[in-house]
């Protein structure tokens, strides 16, 4: 494989992030439909209605009729295709399930919504956590390769991107949790 140091996805995608914010975040859009009524709809994303203490629809999250980037709108299809990465056995399931483990644990005790399940499961479903969880953080390259490692790699990961969602600037931070890990 490899030898990469870091994700080179996840660097490009982070490098992309930083350098053109404003345009990585627009979701606004225009098409022959919608131009005839209005010049453009646009909206934030699930993730960042909960980081602004909106309101958001938990079902059109988990099955993916909602705004946002590809890898954070269908929770239910990131879900089964993590399912079929494990049944494969393509990965191992320490990584993805101490990562959202300790994420929970961390959004309960430190989310300010004390134990409120619904804040939880936005946070779950929102964002690229899942994407993160199953497809990135388990990495070949990048991801430690003894079992001990694994779980302390997905706590590690859970407790940063708690640290960059609820108490960083952007209402993301899996890249930036994998990357830093």
């Amino acid at each position: 494989l490899g030898q990469n140091i870091m994700n080179p996805a996840l660097v490009a995608r982070c490098f992309l992030m930083i350098s053109f914010a404003a345009r990585m975040t627009d979701f606004s859009t225009s098409n022959a439909v919608t131009a005839k009524l209005v010049d453009t709809v646009s909206g934030a994303t699930p993730l960042a209605e909960i980081k602004a203490g909106g309101s958001f629809d938990l079902l059109s999250m988990f099955l993916g009729t909602t705004r946002g980037t590809i890898g954070e709108t269908s929770a239910l299809l990131l879900l089964i295709g993590g399912i079929f990465l494990v049944v494969m056995k393509v990965i191992d399931l320490r990584i993805p399930l101490t990562y959202l483990g300790s994420f929970a644990v961390f959004a309960l005790l430190f989310g300010g919504h004390g134990f409120h399940m619904t804040f939880l499961a936005g946070h779950l479903f929102g964002g690229g956590l899942m994407l993160g969880a199953f497809f990135m953080a388990t990495d070949y390259v990048t991801s430690p390769i003894t079992s001990n490692g694994k779980i302390v790699f997905g706590i590690l990961l859970g407790i940063f991107t708690g640290i960059f969602r609820l108490f960083g600037a952007s209402a993301e931070g899996v890249s930036y949790a994998i990357i830093f890990c």
